[in-house]
C-alpha cells in the first residue's frame, strides 16, 4: 500500500510517498480502508515536533479519517469488515491503510459520504465540547468565533446556531465572512493581519465590541490566539467565557487584569484529553452529533479535495490559513 510518510523533522516539502506493509490489526484493534482522511492544524504541528504528541517515525499524518473496516484483531466485536466508519487518531490517516484501536471507531450513515465523513469529528467535536462542555453555551446568549471560516471555526459557527446563539462571525476576509454568514452566523466583522502595535489592538478591539453590540459577547471562541485574543477579550460581557481552543496566530499573552474587570472566565478546551479522560460523555456528544447531522443542522464544507500524492500541498494549504472550511485528502 501507498502512505504519505514523515521520517524527518521539517514542513510538508519533507513529506515523502512510498509503498509500505500493510498493517495486520493487533488484539482491540482494527485495520480500515482509507477513503478519505482530513486535514487539520495539528497536522501542520506533528510532521514538525510541535504538537503535544510526537508518533516515532517515519509516520502518516492525518489524525482524521474515514474508510471501510477491512479486518479486526482479537477480542473486537462492535465492528465487523465492510463496516463504513470514521476514526480520529494521533497520526496515520494519509495511508491507503492504517490500524487504529476499535474503540475510536463510529459508525456512519449510509448516507454520509467519505468525505464529510473524513471532516466531522475533530472539528464538530472539538467544537461541540467547547460550546456545550466548556462555555455552557445558552440559547439567546452572543457567541463571538475568531476564524469563523476554518474547520472548527464554521463547525463553531454551525454548532452556536443550532444551539440558539446570536453568532457573530470574525474571519480575514470579506469571502470568509460571507461563508459563516451563509452557515448562520447573524453578523460579521472582517479583521485586518496582525501583528499589532497598542493602536492596532485598541481598533481590533472596538471592532469586536461594535460587532457584538453594547452588551459584548457571552463566549468567545478563539481558535486564532495571536494579538486577537485579547482584542476579543476586551470585548466581552461581564462574566462572559473566553474559550481557549488553538493558536495559528501565536500564542497570546493576557493582561490578567481584563479577567478582574470583565468578572470573566478564560476556559482550555484540550477535545482530545477529554475524550480520552471521559469516553462516556464522548459517546454522547458523538450520538448528539450525528443526529443534528441527520436532522440538517450541521455539514461539513469540504471546499478543496486533495490526491494522497498531494497530500503535501494540502497540508501547505491548510498552513497558509487561506483554506475555508475543510480540506480533505481522498484516496481514489
Amino acid at each position: 500500500m501507498k502512505a504519505l510518510l514523515s521520517k524527518a523533522v521539517g514542513g510538508p516539502e519533507t513529506l515523502v510517498l512510498e509503498d509500505v506493509p500493510s498493517p495486520t490489526p493487533g488484539p482491540g484493534q482494527a485495520v480500515i480502508q482509507v477513503k478519505a482522511c482530513g486535514v487539520n492544524y495539528p497536522d501542520v504541528l506533528i510532521i514538525e515536533d510541535k504538537y503535544q504528541f510526537r508518533p516515532p517515525r517515519p509516520f502518516s499524518p492525518g489524525g482524521e479519517m474515514s474508510g471501510v473496516v477491512k479486518a479486526v484483531g482479537e477480542g473486537v466485536t462492535a465492528v465487523k469488515p465492510g463496516d463504513r466508519v470514521l476514526a480520529n487518531n494521533t497520526a496515520g490517516g494519509m495511508a491507503e491503510e492504517v490500524a487504529v484501536d476499535a474503540g475510536r471507531l463510529i459508525p456512519i450513515p449510509d448516507a454520509m459520504p467519505f468525505d464529510e465523513a473524513a471532516a466531522f469529528i475533530m472539528t464538530y467535536g472539538t467544537s461541540y465540547y467547547a460550546l456545550k462542555d466548556r462555555g455552557h453555551l445558552k440559547p439567546g446568549q452572543s457567541l463571538l468565533v475568531l476564524g469563523a471560516a476554518g474547520g472548527v471555526g464554521l463547525a463553531a459557527v454551525e454548532l452556536g446556531v443550532a444551539m440558539g446563539a446570536r453568532v457573530i462571525a470574525a474571519a480575514s476576509s470579506e469571502d470568509k465572512v460571507a461563508l459563516a454568514k451563509a452557515h448562520g452566523a447573524a453578523e460579521g466583522v472582517v479583521y485586518p493581519s496582525g501583528p499589532f502595535d497598542r493602536e492596532g489592538q485598541k481598533a481590533l478591539a472596538d471592532l469586536f465590541k461594535g460587532a457584538c453590540g453594547a452588551g459584548g459577547a457571552d463566549l468567545v471562541y478563539d481558535g486564532v490566539g495571536g494579538d486577537y485574543a485579547e482584542a476579543a477579550l476586551r470585548a466581552m460581557a461581564w462574566e462572559g467565557r473566553f474559550l481557549v481552543v488553538g493558536f495559528p496566530a501565536g500564542i497570546p499573552r493576557i493582561p490578567l487584569n481584563l479577567t478582574l474587570l470583565k468578572g470573566c472566565d478564560i476556559v482550555g478546551v484540550f477535545w482530545g484529553a477529554a475524550v480520552a479522560r471521559d469516553p462516556a460523555a464522548h459517546r454522547r456528544n458523538v450520538g448528539e452529533l450525528m443526529q443534528l447531522y441527520r436532522d440538517g443542522k450541521i455539514r461539513p464544507h469540504v471546499s478543496e479535495r486533495f490526491s494522497l500524492a498531494d497530500g503535501a500541498k494540502a497540508i501547505a494549504h491548510l498552513a497558509s490559513r487561506n483554506a475555508m472550511g475543510k480540506v480533505v485528502v481522498v484516496m481514489d
